[in-house]
């Protein structure tokens, strides 16, 4: 029960929903706590102040103002607040915290101007006493000697903080105390909700299997209860169909014996007695449909019809082939027709196997043109290295800065011939599964250190290299030096295709249990109808760029090889003149997903 998928699902959704909303309770309640006690300390700041400036008000008039400042300081450790006098000019005439001679005008403090322009307003500020967060209110006021002033009191915000530690302390345990209850009970009603599920799951995994016998016993009045009911109805009509279907499928035994191919049988009115789903698949028809059906209805190859029409006609076999003109690409099937005879030996109807040798031309296409085309682009360097060796070889008087340019020429033939055989051997090695090694991967090596090497190509051709891999290994099982070449090909590829200033941004992400390696450039594009054919070897979009940029047309071939051979994905996106799209899909069972890192050359 707890492996259960749908059970985490469920309970995924519970524990959001429960944590969410405990959560927003408890922010309410703790910000409605803080608003209390915010206004508070405002009722008590705001009675401080009008008590301050009735007491300011009826200072003495012989009073000094060294003793208006030591009966500031009692009076403010009695009320617990900060009491300042000020006159009408700024200047501080006493402070219970501070000496006066200490501290700046204070005429242009928001409370005193607050008070200037607003007269008898008690709506206090937020302010800081000494950097610590407190609230002030400044009044205006007029004392016997009838001088004009202003009176501040200012109370620190520490007893709120405090006060809502201690609440908020609360809050939190109340809230998790009310989650955790909640959870465990929705854990228990999911438990519940979900037996008779995995049970209906086992029954139907059973029916899978061929054992029709199995019911269910669930004593339920609900929906569950009513699928259930159609569960074991389902499977008592499962398995009447099920003897139905054994009884004729002994009748074909003898029709189809050991073939393993497309197989239609008909009877002597070219009537469809069988069709295998191999045969559907060549013919576009649904063999489950065509039983009955004369085969000329059942599909719309006229070859068929005749081929069975000969062969009953004539009472002998018939070997042929066709092709078949379909989307994505056309077939080749090869066709033996084989008359059925009664016990009399008279033709009672005919069989006809259908072999699909479509892949096998395929491949041998591909094997004569991969033989052609590595002829060819071996021919060529070798060529070229045999023309200039003897045009030094013939001329014994050439210039020392003509044989250098000669030779340059040549060295630079047998580095292309050295790539050709290099990705060659590579991709033989990743088509054999011997050649592919087996070791643990962390993927962020395999895309930033290629990525990284190709930053001077980059900035030769002022090319910005956007680089982003995850801060946290991405690890798989595969091979290291084929993984580094994936992203080797696509980052040259994008950098060779990529005009200058462009931009090319090179990415590691993990979708799910795969990761994701994206490869954009910014560069010429590729046209639609090229999109299917890039990743041949030696196809190229434009022979005559590629040769000059020094493309070997293997790069891609190496990229989808590596993928497959590491049970992944290819793919690509491209729009022409605004840039190219690769991605790759690598299968990382066991990691977790990890915010990335950038870089940038």
């Amino acid at each position: 029960m707890l492996r259960s998928r749908l059970l985490w699902k469920l309970y995924l959704g519970y524990f959001v929903l429960i944590v969410l909303t405990a959560s927003i309770l408890g922010a309410l309640v703790f910000r409605r706590i803080r608003e209390d006690s915010l206004e508070e300390i405002q009722t008590s700041l705001r009675s401080h102040a009008l008590f301050f400036r009735e007491f300011a008000g009826r200072r003495p008039a012989d009073e000094s103002a060294s003793e208006l400042q030591d009966r500031l300081r009692l009076l403010g450790r009695e009320m617990g607040a900060r009491l300042t006098v000020i006159a009408t000019d700024g200047r501080v005439l006493a402070d219970s915290d501070r000496d006066p001679a200490e501290m700046d005008n204070q005429l242009n403090r928001p409370e005193i101007l607050r008070a200037r322009s607003h007269g008898l307003d008690t709506r206090p500020r937020l302010s800081e006493i000494r950097g610590v967060p407190g609230i002030s209110l400044a009044l205006p006021v007029r004392d016997n000697l009838g001088n004009l002033g202003y009176i501040r009191v200012s109370m620190p915000l520490s007893a709120i903080d405090e006060r809502l530690g201690r609440s908020g302390k609360a809050v939190f345990a109340g809230t998790v105390s009310v989650a955790v209850v909640a959870l465990i009970l929705g854990l228990l009603v999911a438990r519940r909700l979900l037996r008779p599920l995995v049970s209906m799951t086992r029954i139907a995994e059973s029916m899978a299997g061929g054992d029709y016998g199995q019911r269910l016993s669930i004593a339920r009045s609900d929906e569950i209860g009513e699928l259930g009911d159609a569960l074991n109805r389902m499977a008592r009509s499962s398995q009447r169909r099920m003897e139905t279907f054994q009884s004729d499928h002994r009748q074909l035994l003898a029709i189809l014996g050991g073939m393993a191919e497309g197989v239609v049988a008909v009877d002597e009115n070219e009537r469809v007695l069988h069709m295998n789903e191999a045969a559907g698949r060549i013919l576009g028809a649904d063999a489950s449909t065509s039983l009955g059906k004369p085969v000329w209805e059942t599909t719309r190859i006229p070859q068929i019809s005749e081929t069975i029409s000969s062969t009953l006609r004539k009472g002998t076999g018939v070997n042929t082939s066709l092709e078949i003109r379909s989307s994505p690409r056309d077939r080749s099937i090869e066709l033996k027709a084989t008359p059925l005879r009664n016990g009399e030996q008279a033709p009672v109807g005919a069989v006809v196997v259908m072999h699909d040798v479509s892949e096998r031309l395929r491949v041998e296409t591909m094997r004569q043109d991969f033989v052609a085309n590595v002829s060819h682009e071996l021919k060529t360097p070798v060529a070229a290295i045999q023309a200039l060796v003897e045009t030094i070889l013939d001329d014994p008087e050439m210039t020392g800065q003509t044989r250098e340019r000669f030779l340059r020429k040549t060295r630079n033939q047998s580095l292309r011939l050295s790539s050709i055989v290099s990705d060659l051997l590579t991709l033989s090695r990743m088509e054999s599964e011997e050649g592919v090694t087996r070791e643990t991967v962390d993927l962020r090596d395999t895309v930033a250190v290629p990525a990284e090497e190709a930053i001077p190509t980059a900035e030769v051709k002022r090319i910005r290299l956007r680089i982003r891999v995850p801060d946290r290994p991405l690890w798989t099982t595969g091979d290291m030096e084929g993984l580094c070449l994936v992203t080797s090909n696509l980052v040259g590829n994008a950098l060779k295709y990529t005009p200058r200033e462009g931009e090319v941004t090179v990415s590691l992400s993990q979708e799910g249990d795969q990761a994701l390696l994206e490869v954009q450039d910014s560069g010429i594009g590729i046209e639609a109808r090229h999109l299917d054919r890039i990743f041949e070897r030696f196809y190229r979009v434009d022979t005559a760029r590629s040769r000059e940029l020094g493309g070997t047309g293997l790069g891609l071939s190496i990229v989808k090889r590596v993928v497959l051979a590491h049970n992944g994905s290819v793919s690509v996106e491209s729009i022409p003149g605004r840039g190219s799209t690769f991605r790759v899909l690598l299968p990382v069972p066991g990691n977790s997903w990890t915010p990335s890192r950038s870089s940038a050359a």
